[in-house]
């Protein structure tokens, strides 16, 4: 399956071709995506690295998934802005004037659970993935990213339902 994936993908990207909408810019997605990979490689922090890096003074925990999965159970400390709602706009609501100030994320892919809330996604299309490449691409530079996986049932988890 995931070679078919992947096949599809290479075929979709080689085309030259007009995008028929001027507010879609496929071409530029694909560089972004590459220039922000080497960064990403060197942005991926353990567990304990993460919970400490968390406890700082101005760090921000960024919660990407759904309102509806965040609500039934996230990290404590995390704020939520669901992927689907990423403006400029919103961005700054949340993560305010400073567009270096450190943000972490993670998703339903760092944990081994595989139960609602965090039902695991295809490897491919993990959300921590699509939040990095967004969140660089609207010009916060210092996302770190949780790079185990995790029981949230582990009370060093701090997960908080509700």
């Amino acid at each position: 399956m995931h070679r078919i994936l992947l096949i599809a993908a290479a075929l979709v990207a080689t085309p030259a071709f007009a995008e028929a909408n001027p507010q879609i810019d496929y071409p530029g997605f694909q560089m972004l995506t590459a220039s922000v990979a080497p960064a990403r490689a060197g942005r991926l922090l353990a567990f304990d690295r993460f919970q400490a890096e968390a406890a700082k003074k101005g760090t921000l925990l960024l919660d990407a998934r759904s309102k509806d999965a965040f609500a039934a159970g996230h990290i404590q400390g995390a704020v939520n802005l669901p992927l689907t709602d990423f403006t400029a706009e919103s961005l700054a609501a949340v993560i305010g004037a400073d567009p270096n100030r450190p943000i972490l994320i993670y998703c339903n892919n760092n944990f081994s659970n595989d139960r609602a809330p965090v039902r695991v996604k295809a490897a491919p299309l993990a959300l921590n993935i699509q939040t990095f490449i967004n969140l660089v691409g609207y010009g916060y530079p210092n996302v770190w990213e949780l790079a185990d996986v995790v029981d949230y049932n582990d009370a060093k988890v701090r997960w908080v339902k509700g």
